[in-house]
C-alpha cells in the first residue's frame, strides 16, 4: 500500500483518523515534554480530547446499529412527517413504530400511528394544554391499552394536522394521566384517509381529494 493508497484509507475511516492522530499526540508529547513542558502538556491534553472525542463518536455508531438500544431511541427522534407529491410519508422509528410530530389544535403533540386503537386518544394533561374539554353528556367509554382496561371521555378536537393530513372535529379520547403514557393516532382518522399502506420501513398516507367548492 502506497502512501497515496493509505490516505485514501484514512480518509474514509474518519474515528480511525481521529484515534491514530491523538495517539500520535500523545507520543509526541512525552518525547518533548521535558525540553517543551509546556507545548509537550497542551499536545498531551489535546491528544486525550481526541481520544474521548473518538471513543463517544464509536459508542454513538454502534448504538444507531443497534435499533433496540435506549441511546439508538434517543438519537432517532420523532420528526414531522414528509409531503411526497400528494402522500405524507411517515419513516419507522428504531422501535419498530410509526411516530409522527403532529399539531393538535395548533399545538405540537407526538402520537403514535396505531392502527389498532378505535379511536385518537391523548391524556387528560395534553387535553387540558390544547384546550381540548370531555363532552358534558358523555358517561366515559371503556378502551383496550396496552397496559389494560381504561376509563376514557369524549372530547372534540378543533383540528389535528401532520404533512398533508389534516382532520377537523374530530373525537379523541381523553384518558387518565396514570393510565395513559402514549398519545394514539387512530382508526377514526385513518379511516377518512382515501388509503394508507405500510411500503418497508415507511407509511404512506393518501388524503382523500378535496371537492371543489361551487
Amino acid at each position: 500500500m502506497n502512501l497515496g493508497d493509505l490516505g485514501g484509507f484514512l480518509f474514509e475511516q474518519p474515528l480511525l483518523s481521529l484515534t491514530i492522530l491523538a495517539i500520535l499526540l500523545a507520543v509526541g508529547a512525552g518525547m518533548i515534554a521535558a525540553s517543551r513542558p509546556r507545548l509537550g502538556r497542551a499536545m498531551r491534553n489535546t491528544a486525550y480530547l481526541g481520544l474521548v472525542a473518538a471513543l463517544l463518536l464509536t459508542v454513538a455508531e454502534l448504538a444507531g446499529h443497534n435499533s433496540r438500544s435506549e441511546a439508538a431511541l434517543w438519537l432517532d427522534a420523532t420528526r414531522p412527517a414528509e409531503i411526497v407529491g400528494k402522500e405524507t410519508v411517515v419513516a419507522m422509528r428504531a422501535d419498530g413504530h410509526f411516530w409522527v410530530e403532529a399539531e393538535l389544535n395548533g399545538e405540537p403533540v407526538e402520537f403514535l400511528i396505531d392502527t389498532g386503537a378505535t379511536y385518537t386518544g391523548v391524556s387528560r394533561r395534553i387535553a387540558e394544554k390544547v384546550g381540548i374539554q370531555p363532552d358534558v353528556e358523555d358517561r366515559g367509554m371503556i378502551l383496550e391499552t396496552a397496559n389494560g382496561s381504561i376509563v376514557a371521555r369524549r372530547g372534540t378536537a378543533d383540528s389535528l394536522r401532520f404533512g398533508g393530513i389534516e382532520a377537523n372535529a374530530l373525537t379523541i379520547a381523553i384518558g387518565p394521566d396514570n393510565e395513559v403514557d402514549t398519545n394514539v393516532i387512530g382508526m377514526n382518522l385513518l379511516s377518512q384517509l382515501a388509503a394508507w399502506r405500510v411500503e418497508g420501513n415507511r407509511l404512506i398516507l393518501t388524503p382523500k381529494a378535496r371537492t371543489a367548492r361551487t
